[in-house]
């Protein structure tokens, strides 16, 4: 079964307050398999435009990401989030060639 991801690219305008949604995005990450592949990081941009930030998510499977993403706890978590970050989001479904 192919694993899920999810891929964030983000803008963060509040260091400080954005480090309380990483301490709430702890555990419904834990809870769904969640495990960061990148987190932040030098970036280059090679074609078109992106943020400034990237994340990207692994999960054992879609179903998962797209659960945790859902679930009332990374809800919680987002919110605290969204007056201190824009972000744009995906949750894809893993290549299992």
């Amino acid at each position: 079964m192919p694993k899920g991801y999810w891929i964030a690219h983000g803008t963060v305008h509040d260091p400080e307050a954005y480090e309380s949604y990483r301490a709430a995005n702890a555990a419904p990450l834990a809870a769904y398999g969640g495990r960061f592949l990148v987190r932040g990081g030098e970036q280059e941009v090679a074609e078109g435009e992106a943020r400034p930030r990237t994340v990207v998510i692994e999960f054992p499977t879609i179903e998962a990401a797209r659960a945790c993403y859902v679930s009332e706890a990374y809800q919680a978590a987002k919110k605290i989030r969204g007056p201190v970050a824009e972000s744009d989001l995906v949750i894809v479904e893993g290549y299992d060639g």
